[in-house]
């Protein structure tokens, strides 16, 4: 009797012991209620890029409702993202999203194994080893820049056929903020996408050395505008730029293609275009991945590399706005249709012509696009660093 009930009582307790096991497995397996999800910005709403961002915030917590409970903070300096992140894994956030590049986040992240932490790649700050639980992402914006050139190519050709410029006059500006790749890959596609509509354009550069510094930004545009340049665009966070485009329109024909949001409130006589990241793709993908309890890079539609990913058109990830049709021809449209489905098809096409591209930092580096440059090959980051010899000036 004794040896049965001892048997008995082990067989009972295996019973437990599995069906706690199983019980376990099914909540794991199960969505999470509630995911409590943090931003930590470099700025706020009022610098277009931090506006661009917090879109994908509004757009999660539409998506998700009740299923996802949020924490902001504004205006964080890089060298206080690691005590944000306490603060944030002290609220219990499960995932953490932040447009800022601090270096921090890499140091940061092994300490909180459990919180997601996803950053905006960037190349400076690139981990030679990536923790588990530490990931990059970014758009493709060269995507977006070649083909928001084709649309600044055929303004500058209408001025050319009315006759409001001559050939000699199609001198793109560029107000970047630093000679960083993620600058110059931008600017070198928009001009090649320029020139596939006008041939003969060039660009002159500007760097305000700034991420958002209205002056030193407006400045640099006024500098270019006084170079002769009659369509500006930019890579820096201000209005400044469209600012002074807006006040020489007055004098003469100018055109401006924005970032990050519309310029028509502020430039309608001179904004042509608009053009943004749109990072709601990839925070809701990775705040559901985290939901189901699944790794971001597989639930997440891109280009992966390990626990990086890049997004583009075919992620839904670029748009145009407010392409002002009354400063372009009517078939516009189209042609930028028909650009999209150029670029998503052959990556190549927005570093590729008669150009060679030189390392203002290294003389000796040096590529021959000829064949073209696939950008964003190996990780979200931009590479292209190179400047096309006789086509574009820095001032």
């Amino acid at each position: 009797m004794k040896r049965i009930f001892v048997t008995t009582f082990l067989t009972c307790m295996a019973v437990l012991g599995l069906t706690f096991l199983i019980s376990r497995l099914f909540r794991y397996n199960e969505a999470m209620s509630c995911v409590t999800v943090g931003f930590i910005y470099e700025s706020d709403e009022s610098a277009p890029y931090t506006y661009n961002f917090s879109r994908a915030e509004v757009m999660l917590q539409e998506e998700l409702r009740d299923s996802v409970n949020i924490y902001t903070k504004n205006n964080v300096p890089e060298d206080a993202m690691e005590d944000t992140v306490r603060e944030l894994a002290a609220k219990g956030c499960d995932i953490i999203f932040t447009n800022n590049h601090s270096a921090q986040f890499t140091d940061v992240a092994p300490l909180f194994p459990d919180i997601q932490i996803c950053q905006i790649s960037d190349l400076e700050n690139a981990p030679d080893v990536y923790p588990d639980n530490y990931h990059t992402f970014n758009g493709r914006l060269y995507e977006l820049r070649y083909v928001s050139g084709i649309a600044a190519g055929l303004k500058l050709k209408e001025m050319i056929d009315s006759g409001q410029i001559s050939p000699e006059e199609a001198i793109v500006g560029y107000v970047g903020a630093f000679p960083v790749a993620s600058v110059v890959s931008g600017y070198t596609a928009f001009l090649v996408g320029v020139r596939s509509v006008v041939p003969d354009a060039v660009m002159k550069v500007s760097y305000s050395y700034t991420w958002a510094g209205y002056k030193e930004e407006k400045d640099c545009a006024q500098k270019l505008l006084r170079a002769g340049c009659v369509l500006l665009s930019q890579h820096s966070d201000t209005i400044g730029p469209a600012i002074a485009c807006e006040e020489d329109s007055y004098d003469r024909p100018v055109v401006f293609v924005g970032c990050n949001k519309s310029l028509l409130d502020v430039a309608p006589r001179s904004a042509l275009l608009s053009i943004r990241v749109n990072w709601s793709p990839y925070v809701i993908g990775a705040v559901t991945a985290v939901r189901n309890h699944k790794k971001i890079e597989d639930a997440v539609n891109g280009i992966r590399n390990g626990n990086d990913v890049s997004l583009g058109y075919a992620q839904d990830a670029l748009e145009i706005l407010d392409l002002n049709n009354n400063l372009l021809p009517k078939n516009a449209e189209a042609i930028l249709n028909e650009a999209i489905d150029t670029i998503e098809k052959d990556p190549a096409a927005a570093y590729r012509g008669a150009y060679t591209g030189t390392d203002p930092a290294d003389p000796a580096d040096t590529v021959d696009l000829k064949k073209g440059y696939i950008e964003n090959a190996a990780s979200s980051v931009p590479s292209f660093h190179y400047l096309l010899k006789d086509v574009i000036e820095v001032l």
